[in-house]
């Protein structure tokens, strides 16, 4: 897949891995819609890759995906600054049970409410001209962490969601393959305080368990690891990328 003139718009992308994401693909030449529900950030870090890669190739879209009309909004604002739009990135997730409503709501809805509308603009049935959606989950669809149960039973929707879709059915109509990236444990934001995040503070042990033989990657090597996924990987494919080391392909 060439990826110079290509048109991405990715969630979750003011910091973390959705940063890293960005930055990777503008190396590649693409140009980047990055959509984050942190306005302040979004524009700030819009601003720096823009310096960097050039301003015509990068927006910026605040976008709460548990809004529906908001996201539909960054959609339609990228397809009119870009003219065109060929990988939509799922990548906003948050991790705390005990707000678990809008862990499921960002982490599931969102999931489903951005492939949605990415068939919408992207399918050839509709249109479109085909193009690629990437979901973001974790490993713990493959090892469910007893520490973080509603967590990881959004993961493991993720990957049916996107398993399903992947089918070569799904791509004969549409034009659209579908493909799971999954991180182990990355420095990221997304454990800050894991005693607030967990649903009692008695699970902070088995949180310990659940990453004892976990070594932290950067943000970085995800996003390094995107390219080589968007280059290769076939639809419905689900890729683990853990403890730093290269992508591998689950067959489960």
């Amino acid at each position: 897949m060439e990826l110079k003139g290509k048109v991405a718009l990715i969630t979750g992308a003011a910091a973390g891995i959705g940063l890293a994401y960005s930055e990777e693909l503008l190396k590649q030449g693409a140009k980047v819609s990055l959509c984050d529900i942190d306005s302040e950030i979004g524009e700030q870090v819009a601003d720096e890759l823009g310096v960097k890669y050039g301003r015509k190739n990068v927006l910026f879209c605040q976008c709460d995906v548990t809004d529906y009309p908001q996201y539909e909004e960054a959609f339609e604002m990228t397809i009119k600054v870009f003219n065109r739009l060929d990988i939509v990135i799922n990548n906003a997730g948050v991790m705390n049970d005990r707000f678990w409503e809008l862990e499921v709501d960002v982490n599931l809805n969102g999931v489903i409410r951005g492939t949605l509308l990415a068939y919408r603009f992207m399918g050839k049935d509709r249109g479109g001209q085909g193009g690629t959606i990437i979901n973001t989950a974790s490993t713990a669809f493959v090892r469910p962490q007893v520490s973080t149960p509603i967590y990881t039973a959004t993961n493991y929707a993720v990957v049916g969601l996107t398993r399903s879709y992947g089918d070569q059915y799904h791509v004969n109509l549409t034009g659209v393959r579908s493909i799971a990236l999954c991180p182990g444990l990355t420095d990221t934001g997304l454990v800050k305080e894991i005693r607030k995040q967990l649903m009692s503070s008695e699970y902070e042990a088995a949180w310990q368990r659940d990453n004892a033989n976990c070594k932290a990657q950067s943000p970085e090597h995800i996003g390094r690891t995107l390219i080589e996924v968007l280059m290769k990987a076939q639809s419905g494919s689900v890729w683990i990328v853990e403890n730093g080391q290269p992508a591998r392909e689950w067959r489960g």
